[in-house]
């Protein structure tokens, strides 16, 4: 995928669901390439912590990726904070899609969005 597909599936995942705070693709250099967050919501973190949330995300990846060869690859990861839910959806081997919601949000529905995005853009 090209930056502005992604800049365009950022933009889709947040206007999809009105919980969805934060939607953006992050490279293996925790660099964020496409996407950013809703104008309407209020910044939780600072430049700095948002690039430590995104090191954080790709530190777990790498962990979870150890054990590939026993549980299959990771799909997707959810982390509920008490202020904020932290989705992760891989993309490829160095691009993960992330997205920040409000608690409770409807993440199964997110996910799946993502992927279907992702999966139709691959064909």
């Amino acid at each position: 995928m090209l930056t502005t597909e992604y800049d365009q599936l950022s933009k889709k995942i947040l206007d999809l669901d009105p919980k969805v705070r934060f939607a953006g693709v992050a490279n293996n250099k925790g660099e964020l390439v496409a996407g950013g967050q809703k104008d309407s919501v209020e910044k939780l973190l600072a430049e700095d912590d948002v690039k430590m949330s995104i090191h954080y995300a790709l530190q777990k990846r790498d962990l979870y990726t150890n054990l590939a060869y026993k549980i299959g690859h990771e799909t997707s990861s959810i982390t509920e904070y008490e202020k904020v839910t932290m989705i992760t959806v891989p993309i490829n081997s160095s691009e993960l899609f992330l997205i920040s919601t409000e608690p409770r949000a409807d993440y199964l529905k997110i996910i799946d969005a993502v992927r279907s995005e992702i999966n139709t853009s691959a064909d």
